[in-house]
């Protein structure tokens, strides 16, 4: 509805003055009307006239073509021209849904990006959750999502936390493995990490034997190496990693990964580019290879002096394999904000070999989660709050606050609200019982606001009928219902969730102050109410299952 009264207003500045424009359509308060634009201020200069006596020959215009749309078309101000839309209109704009912007486009959403033998942390949970989220609005509005996901195998990570299993076993005894069961796995593995990483730091001769098993851990992969009791034990607790990360996507409920690209298989393809264009895109330098981007003094090493590839060979390694599995039209991969400057260099360098792919690059960033001073989970986890931690706290708040409750459901409402309502990009400041109230601004009470709206549709014998003229109070409801599509819209241009979580607030406090003064069962108007209420759970409904968030009929 925007656009066409964005495109017929332009008609009409064409017809009037015979310029082309665009024409931008604003919300102003409800008092003002449903839309408002300031195209006249824009044309003064141009037409020679005031904007004023430009808005009053607009809006006579308006007022005759419109009229099917448009019941009333005010001057304002200095020249701005304010429309009222008919009931008819309102009501059609509140039942058009998620707007198909997208349809017939593939996109490559790469997110999440957990290393092996290491347990998830906080950083991951909300990278997990935000990626999904954007996927679901890229799908909701006719996308294709190919989600991908990449981590790292091998390195030092990996040698520190094998030392550390030799340590605890009591040497290389890959048969041990069996007494840890699968719920340990994750917690040991982590354990193990952590005595090797100490180890490296604080003893020279762990730390040789750590730098040892690291470059054994390479043959394992170019010799194929399942036999030796050290690949064993590799094998064996990569797979338990990854064993980990399936279940835990599945604990927290986000649509499942196309492909998992483990850092080992990255190298050679990254590699491959980058010697095919020394001396074009990349230059040779004390026996390394580098790249700086042009107009930058931003050097990086791709290939060291030693002929090992670096993170950012790995990282050009994995784009030109997503690109060899998914018929991508663009690629959107998330990252924290630390990693801006080190994207823009890899993308310099693909630009540079293939500015094809180069075009279809997206970087999205997002800031880091920190927790409340004094909340009870600061005294019990450590520098680095695990992902499961995180669950099993704000879990133990919803017991507290709701023991009727369906624990699990509302937990996970409040851990991917109190992420996704904010804008990407800047840090979250995470109040577990903020998060888990049903008074707020929470995911919990979005959920309690679907439920009780659900509610009363349940109470109700009469079948909902489409009003033909709004009240007042009908109206403002149906107005903020057809904002959905707008907001969704911008959703999906800007990649970002938070535009839905706060429309979702807000329209909750607009029905809510429609049900405080406007009876619904038992009233005279009640098929029309109904109707209203209908439209308003199935669009909380549908704006939660974008986040990500389960919207129960009953609490």
């Amino acid at each position: 509805m925007r656009q066409e009264l964005e495109a017929a207003i332009a008609a009409i500045v064409k017809d009037v003055f015979g310029l082309d424009v665009q024409v931008e359509l604003t919300r102003p308060d409800e008092q003002f009307g449903d839309y408002a634009t300031n195209i006249a201020l824009q044309l003064s200069k141009q037409v020679g006239q005031n904007p004023r006596e430009i808005a009053e020959a607009l809006a006579v215009k308006c007022r005759e073509h419109l009229q099917d749309k448009v019941i009333s078309v005010a001057v304002a101000g200095p020249g701005f021209l304010n429309l009222k839309l008919s009931d008819n209109a309102l009501m059609t704009m509140a039942q058009t849904g998620t707007p198909k912007l997208m349809v017939g486009t593939r996109v490559l959403l790469e997110y999440s990006c957990p290393n092996a033998f290491k347990e998830l942390h906080t950083g991951h949970l909300y990278q997990t959750i935000a990626g999904d989220a954007v996927g679901k609005i890229l799908e909701a509005a006719g996308a294709t999502v190919y989600r991908t996901n990449f981590g790292g195998d091998v390195g030092l990570h990996v040698a520190k936390c094998l030392h550390g299993i030799i340590e605890t076993l009591g040497g290389e005894l890959p048969e041990k493995l069996a007494d840890i069961s699968e719920p340990e796995q994750a917690e040991w593995l982590s354990a193990a990490y952590v005595k090797g990483a100490k180890a490296y730091e604080e003893d020279e001769a762990a730390k040789v034997q750590i730098t040892e098993i690291n470059s054994k851990i390479y043959t394992f992969h170019t010799e194929n190496d399942h036999e030796s009791a050290l690949a064993q034990i590799y094998w064996t607790c990569r797979e338990w990693s990854y064993a980990y990360f399936k279940r835990f996507y599945e604990q927290i409920q986000v649509t499942p990964f196309d492909k998992y690209y483990p850092e080992s298989v990255t190298a050679e393809p990254g590699l491959e580019m980058v010697r095919n264009h020394i001396g074009s895109v990349f230059q040779e330098s004390d026996g390394a290879v580098i790249f700086t981007p042009e107009d930058s003094d931003h050097t990086r090493v791709f290939i060291t002096s030693k002929g090992l590839p670096t993170y950012e060979t790995k990282d050009l390694g994995v784009i030109v394999s997503e690109a060899q599995d998914f018929p991508f039209d663009k690629r959107i991969i998330m990252t924290g904000n630390d990693q801006s400057e080190y994207m823009k260099v890899v993308f310099a360098a693909l630009h540079a070999v293939d500015p094809e792919l180069g075009a279809k690059q997206t970087h999205l960033t997002h800031g880091t989660v920190r927790f409340a001073d004094g909340q009870k989970m600061s005294s019990r986890l450590g520098n680095v709050t695990r992902a499961v931690d995180v669950l099993e706290v704000v879990g133990e708040a919803v017991k507290e606050e709701r023991p009727d409750a369906d624990e699990y459901t509302v937990s996970l409402a409040a851990i991917k609200y109190s992420f996704l309502k904010h804008r990407l990009g800047g840090d979250i400041a995470f109040d577990i019982r903020e998060s888990v109230s049903l008074e707020g601004n929470s995911g919990p009470y979005l959920q309690y606001a679907h439920a009780r709206a659900r509610s009363i549709l349940r109470k109700s014998e009469v079948k909902p009928s489409e009003p033909q003229k709004l009240e007042d109070d009908e109206r403002s409801l149906v107005r903020k219902l057809g904002e959905y599509t707008e907001v969704a819209n911008k959703a999906v241009q800007e990649l970002m969730p938070h535009h839905i979580a706060g429309y979702l607030y807000e329209l909750s406090q607009t029905f809510n102050r429609f049900y405080e003064h406007n009876r619904v069962v038992g009233d005279p108007r009640e098929a029309e109410r109904l109707k209203l209420v209908e439209l308003y759970a199935d669009t909380l409904k549908r704006g939660l299952e974008l986040l990500g968030i389960t919207a129960p009929e009953k609490m």
